[in-house]
């Protein structure tokens, strides 16, 4: 419920702690449940086994709180966590097939020359390489070894991929996708729709008949307090004191105490809010208020103060037109509904080829614009993912596109243009990316070589006992 301002006024090493209290903890409680025959086994890759102390490790050192664990089991977190862990036992069982190494020498040179560990002259600082391990909660053995299996990981995916160079024509026929130039003739659509001030009284009662149900708007009252150490110790930093108060008032609030009394006793000042609905001109703490409105009774944050509430009534009805901004904001989602319909029909239109270039020039007449993009990469008029669009399709075809402002405009393709591979720089650019792709495609099979190469099996009892564990 609290969180940021707590968190960091109290000392780190909190965490180191209970991390600590922790892990015995996990283990203790796992020994007896899994003692006898296979239950100790979650999974078993080919002959080789992980024990639920392997995996329960493994989730320790995962950097995921248990509470998290506990709160996402239904979510299966715990087959997520077996599955990672899965993929990493593998991993090491390829890399011992492949007998690679990494010498003590490599990790030295790894960690001189890493980055975070380097002064501004580049020179390797021990003090850097401390303070990051300290901060981290992390031994050197412990970094070494995680670093360790990353280089290792990486080593055996480069051997994998290694020596793949792409012929000729597939770094040509990459560089003609990338590089091509479109041409198009395009209309904004925005002048076809139907304006705002345009809609009668009569279009929106309508509207509202035909989404009666969707279009209620929640109204809420509710009382609140700003709580900030000002006004709870006299102080105006966030002392131990402070905290203790927040406490008591989570306390009083657990134990049902009314708002009235909580602020009596805490001698705050409170504010009542009657028919509060959410709209974007309200101020930004009723807001979050009407954003937490299912808790009905707590104390949350707001930037550097803390909001008591209290919700007291809530009610749904039928939007009031009389209310201007409310009023707004239904005419906008008619507009947007009949511009939604013009855009379904026209692309429905061109769909079933019922669409062609004279009935193109018709609706531009003196609006249509020519443009050249210059590579499939050229998002400067079109949103990125309209312009992939446009590049798939055939000459004289056309499409509605959108830029990054939801703009909307009817397009028609015109011409492609070919641009010839000829800067050095260029090839060798493409050459690297052609091979990287191929590499990739190396890769995706090789993945698909490991699942036919390892027969996993999972031990469904054992995972439903670790469940009942977290629980």
């Amino acid at each position: 419920m609290i969180g940021s301002f707590r968190n960091f006024a109290k000392t780190k090493f909190a965490g180191i702690f209970v991390f600590i209290m922790i892990i015995p903890f996990v283990f203790w409680g796992m020994g007896s449940m899994f003692s006898s025959g296979n239950t100790n086994t979650i999974a078993k890759i080919n002959k080789s086994n992980i024990s639920t102390e392997e995996f329960i490790d493994y989730a320790s050192n995962s950097g995921i709180p248990q509470n998290t664990i506990r709160e996402n089991l239904n979510n299966n977190i715990i087959e997520e966590l077996l599955s990672g862990l899965i993929s990493t036992t593998i991993l090491d069982l390829e890399i011992d097939n492949y007998n690679l190494i990494i010498s003590k020498e490599t990790m030295l040179k790894l960690i001189k020359e890493n980055k975070n560990f380097l002064d501004e002259k580049g020179n390797f600082k021990r003090l850097k390489y401390e303070k990051f391990l300290l901060e981290n909660n992390q031994t050197a053995p412990q970094f070494e070894i995680r670093l360790k299996n990353r280089e290792l990981q990486k080593n055996l995916f480069d051997f994998i991929g290694s020596g793949t160079t792409s012929p000729q024509f597939l770094v040509k026929k990459l560089y003609k996708e990338e590089n091509r130039k479109l041409e198009i003739d395009y209309i904004n659509l925005n002048k076809f729709y139907k304006k705002k001030g345009s809609f009668t009284d009569n279009d929106i009662k309508k509207f509202l008949e035909e989404n009666k149900n969707d279009l209620k708007v929640e109204y809420i009252d509710f009382d609140y307090s700003i709580i900030n150490p000002k006004n709870l110790v006299g102080v105006d930093e966030f002392n131990q004191a402070f905290f203790d108060k927040i406490d008591q008032i989570e306390v009083d609030i657990s134990n049902e105490l009314p708002f009235e009394t909580i602020i009596t006793n805490f001698n705050l000042k409170s504010k009542k809010i009657k028919d509060f609905r959410f709209s974007y001109d309200k101020s930004d703490i009723e807001k979050k208020i009407f954003e937490a409105r299912n808790n009905g009774f707590d104390i949350i944050e707001s930037e550097d103060d803390y909001i008591l509430y209290k919700i007291l009534k809530s009610e749904q009805r039928s939007p009031n037109l009389n209310d201007p901004v409310l009023r707004e904001e239904v005419l906008g989602l008619i507009y947007e509904k009949k511009k939604y319909q013009y855009n379904k029909d026209l692309i429905n239109k061109i769909d079933e080829k019922k669409f062609n270039n004279k009935n193109f020039e018709e609706m531009g007449k003196n609006t249509i614009k020519n443009l050249f993009l210059n590579s499939i990469k050229d998002n400067n008029k079109f949103d990125i993912k309209a312009v992939k669009l446009l590049y798939s399709l055939p000459v004289n075809s056309f499409t509605l596109a959108n830029d990054e402002m939801d703009n909307i405009y009817l397009v028609k393709i015109k011409n492609f243009q070919n641009e010839k591979m000829e800067n050095k720089d260029k090839i060798n650019e493409y050459i690297n990316k052609q091979n990287s792709n191929l590499k990739n495609n190396m890769l995706k099979s090789y993945d698909l070589y490991l699942n036919s190469r390892y027969d996993v099996t999972l031990n469904q009892k054992t995972i439903e006992r670790v469940k009942n564990f977290f629980q």
